[in-house]
């Protein structure tokens, strides 16, 4: 084994033992509005508005993706084929004992702080309970609804990855229940709408006192509730889009559906958690980690990389996506040798990665300084303009959001309703009108990231001319962005039915780069998108993959093929955290068999 991965197999050590003590001490990437000093030990004493940007903050480091200090898209950003590594979740190889596994688990279900801190550092869901319950009792209604549909999102997230976990007695320690049993997936999602519709009417409460109203401590909407009631519905809409196959929802979609404006309608409104720059404090989004690892594990997947350059035979071949350079930083040139002098597993000119699930020579090869990292969209990482430099902490600012819901992702969802005849509509029109908003969703974020430091092009525009190759081909007549979205819809017209899901699904994978508990779910409850399968002999013939075969400059038309191999089968769910089951007698046996325990809403 190379002196390489012994170190991180050691740093994996290290921070298994030492999840806890992470999980406590996270609270030094906190804002100065959540300063207390108050008892942590007694947190019914911490203001709501103190307990609101803390749990939605806590939230979206539970759910990104990140080597530090990320969550489960850490994970699943491998499973769902957009990130390859060499740890543990390759071939699917997550079993419970996982340090971002735990991480996660902690920070939505703890709860209680550790002596002496100064922050309330205990789970996103106890933090949910206490707004609920001191919002009600004194009578700030908008402050409990606004929890109530933050706890209704984030059951709904933990029971799309792993199926049965606590509900009904979790973060009632106060009651005795210290070791809460898991209830049944599909009762918990009857409960989630429940506690969705008891969170709106909370908003729509014009009889409460509400003397106290949410303001800039609700770091999502600044207290709008106008956009947590839009937001609510949006929710709504996706839950009830992912239940479709095992439930009529007909009369649900399209009663939503009917009152568009009562739905996210821009980009602006967008159900996001908002990360900031490292000053005062740290707030980076936790996938900038990459930009500043002493032992960078996180690489962009080539199967990812391949659909957007239109290399696989699949899907969109041929057609480039414009969105690569906001997508990828490459921290080499086309024509560079690696800079630390090794062989490349996977190399396309600037782009260098490894395959999943590679047993190949070159696949544990140091390339710190040379492998292609996410770049300005999905970490607020540095945009791609050729310069080809070494990544470090001051190439961006890491203030990309966690985008949960986006207007976009709602297009999606009607676009997919449509295509499988639940609502009426215009299917073709909707996927055309999500992808526009996808690439306007590019500008949106890259305007959060706060890039002085770098320039940056806009990419949407609706110039378009179709009148010939020649003018689709011509930038001054028509812009990446519409000759990228002419051709995949050129594709969609001429696809099956079957096709045209994937194309859409496809669509939204990719649009959702940085949010990998969305895609799992989709992947999982639709079949799309296609990912990687090296025991599939049509992309990994023999067990072995081509990466281009020009794409090395150091072996110009002879880079070689890499061995794969999958020992597991795609999971249906996570395994349970180990430390959960070992620690709690009411918890039910790891889970033996991860391809066969599905969540209820796959048939």
């Amino acid at each position: 084994m190379l002196v390489f991965d012994h170190h991180k197999n050691l740093y994996k050590m290290i921070r298994q033992f030492l999840i806890v003590v992470v999980v406590l001490f996270s609270a030094s990437c906190t804002k100065d509005f959540l300063d207390i000093n108050t008892d942590p030990n007694n947190p019914t004493d911490i203001e709501v508005s103190k307990l609101l940007p803390w749990a939605q903050r806590t939230l979206g480091d539970a759910l990104s993706m990140g080597e530090d200090n990320g969550g489960l898209s850490q994970i699943l950003g491998v499973y769902t084929h957009q990130l390859s590594t060499r740890e543990e979740p390759d071939q699917y190889g997550a079993t419970g004992n996982e340090f971002f596994l735990g991480l996660a688990w902690s920070k939505l279900y703890a709860t209680s702080p550790p002596p002496g801190a100064a922050q309330p550092v205990y789970g996103v869901l106890n933090n949910l309970e206490d707004i609920i319950e001191r919002a009600t009792e004194d009578g700030n209604t908008h402050y409990a609804g606004i929890a109530k549909i933050l706890k209704a999102y984030t059951f709904s997230q933990i029971v799309d990855v792993f199926g049965d976990v606590p509900f009904s007695e979790a973060n009632r320690l106060n009651e005795g229940i210290q070791y809460p049993k898991f209830d049944d997936d599909a009762a918990i999602y009857d409960s989630i709408f429940n506690i969705i519709n008891s969170g709106i009417d909370d908003l729509n409460n014009t009889t409460a006192p509400n003397a106290f109203k949410p303001g800039a401590d609700d770091i999502i909407y600044g207290g709008d509730i106008s956009k947590w009631l839009k937001a609510a519905n949006t929710i709504k809409l996706k839950l009830y889009t992912q239940i479709r196959k095992v439930k009529d929802v007909s009369a649900e979609v399209n009663q939503l559906l009917s009152a568009p404006s009562g739905l996210i309608n821009t980009v602006s409104e967008s159900f996001l958690i908002p990360y900031g720059i490292n000053a005062a404090t740290d707030d980076r989004n936790p996938a900038f980690a990459t930009y500043y690892a002493s032992q960078r594990s996180n690489h962009v997947s080539p199967w990812f990389y391949e659909i957007l350059k239109g290399y696989n035979p699949g899907i969109f071949t041929g057609i480039e996506d414009p969105r690569i350079p906001y997508y990828i930083y490459n921290q080499i040139s086309a024509n560079q040798n690696t800079r630390e002098g090794n062989q490349t597993e996977y190399r396309d000119g600037a782009f260098v990665s490894i395959y999943f699930g590679s047993v190949g020579p070159n696949r544990d090869r140091s390339q710190q300084n040379t492998i292609s990292m996410l770049g300005i969209y999905p970490a607020g990482g540095k945009y791609d303009d050729g310069s080809a430099t070494i990544a470090t902490a001051t190439s961006g600012t890491g203030a990309a959001p966690y985008r949960m819901i986006t207007y976009a992702d709602r297009l999606f969802l009607e676009a997919e309703l449509m295509q499988v005849g639940i609502v009426a509509g215009n299917a073709r029109a909707k996927l055309d009108a999500a992808i526009k908003e996808s690439f306007r969703q590019v500008d949106f974020v890259v305007s959060m990231v706060n890039t002085s430091s770098q320039s940056v092009p806009v990419i949407y525009s609706t110039l378009y001319d179709p009148t010939s190759a020649a003018t689709l081909n011509d930038p001054t007549k028509t812009s990446p962005m519409m000759r990228y979205i002419h051709n995949v819809l050129m594709g969609y017209e001429a696809a099956s039915t079957e096709k045209k899901l994937e194309i859409i699904m496809t669509q939204k994978w990719i649009s959702n780069i940085g949010n990998a508990v969305d895609q799992y779910t989709d992947i999982r409850r639709t079949g799309y998108p296609v990912v990687f399968n090296p025991l599939d002999g049509s992309m990994a013939p023999g067990g072995r993959v081509q990466p281009p075969i020009n794409g090395d400059p150091v072996n110009p038309g002879a880079q070689p093929s890499v061995p794969v191999q999958q020992s597991r089968s795609f999971p249906l769910t996570l395994p349970w955290f180990q430390g959960e089951l070992e620690t709690n007698p009411n918890a039910p046996p790891q889970k033996q068999d991860l391809s066969s325990y599905k969540v209820f809403w796959i048939p």
